[in-house]
């Protein structure tokens, strides 16, 4: 008779082969410096931030396609809604960008 394999089975096996097996994938690494995490440290050493221009500059270009397609189909609800919707973003933004910025010259 046909048994059929239990998921949790095959699953457990492939999770003890990845950490306990000396050939495993886990075996690649040389040591815990070498797993990437997010933590604090991290975010100290390397500053990914963008720049105020360039995230409000992608916002702009992004509701301007936006509001050239209703415009385009001729819906001024819709061109009334976005240009809302815009404004709306750009606030939160600008708020958030300034709390970056207050963050970071506190620390620094």
């Amino acid at each position: 008779m046909f048994e059929i394999p239990d998921p949790r089975r095959s699953f457990i096996a492939a999770a003890r082969k990845l950490i306990y097996d000396s050939d495993g994938p886990a075996a690649s690494l040389d040591g815990p410096q070498d797993m990437p995490r997010l933590t604090s440290n991290t975010l100290d050493k390397v500053r990914m931030a963008r720049t105020r221009d360039r995230i409000l500059s992608n916002l702009e270009e992004m509701y301007k396609e936006a509001f050239d397609r209703a415009r385009a189909s001729e819906d001024p609800s819709q061109m009334v809604a976005l240009d809302f919707a815009y404004r709306r973003e750009q606030l939160y933004f600008e708020i958030l960008l300034d709390l970056r910025d207050s963050m970071d010259r506190r620390q620094g």
